[in-house]
């Protein structure tokens, strides 16, 4: 398994090595970091190439560094069922750059890429119907980033009486902000009292 892995990190290095930025083998995965702007030309060629065959786009998953100058790290996962071999890409961008979409040499990544674009703001290049795709229309935000709130000013439900979804400021009642954290395995505070009452009343 390590052997075939080498054997594919040189074979993409030899003929990408201008657009290999680096590339590691870690838990029995190749890792390869290409640009953004070689992103297309390298998912077409280990698509097309008859050494490589990753035909078909598991997922695209994001990552967010708020710390760093390139912020966001987007990671192509594919796989070869002629090999028998999976490949990670990595993409990393600064916040205010445009990606290149890939739906004309994966279809499937119309979603991927829209999901991605929903839970992190990034924005896709020719990319055929961009938006949303988990959050509601009108949602403010994306969930995924490191800087979006937990709590907010506004909640979101669907109101039966005006037959849509509606957006209201969040109420809490009293009784939800007073939280117990004794630990559940010595047992809260209105447990104990309550088996100590039940003891002494054995007791008498």
């Amino acid at each position: 398994m390590l052997e075939n892995l080498k054997k594919l990190e040189r074979h993409i290095n030899s003929e990408l090595s201008s657009k290999i930025h680096n590339s590691v083998i870690k838990n029995d995965e190749l890792l390869i970091e290409v640009g953004e702007n070689d992103l297309t030309e390298v998912v077409q060629f280990i698509k097309s190439n008859e050494k490589l065959k990753f035909r078909q786009l598991i997922d695209i998953a994001g990552v967010d560094y708020p710390e760093e100058e390139k912020r966001f790290n987007l990671i192509y996962l594919f796989l070869s069922h002629e090999n028998n071999s999976r490949l990670k890409l990595l993409v990393k961008f600064e916040t205010s750059q445009t990606i290149n979409s890939i739906t004309k040499i994966f279809p499937s990544a119309n979603w991927m890429e829209r999901e991605v674009f929903d839970m992190y703001g990034i924005k896709f290049k020719n990319h055929p119907d961009l938006r949303r795709i988990l959050t509601d229309y009108g949602f403010k935000g994306h969930p995924l980033r490191k800087d979006f709130p937990l709590t907010g000013f506004n909640e979101v439900r669907y109101s039966e009486k005006e037959k849509k979804v509606v957006y209201e400021p969040v109420k809490l009642e009293q009784n939800y902000r007073n939280f117990d954290f004794e630990s559940p395995w010595e047992g809260t505070n209105y447990l104990k009292n309550k088996t100590n009452i039940e003891k002494d009343g054995k007791k008498n």
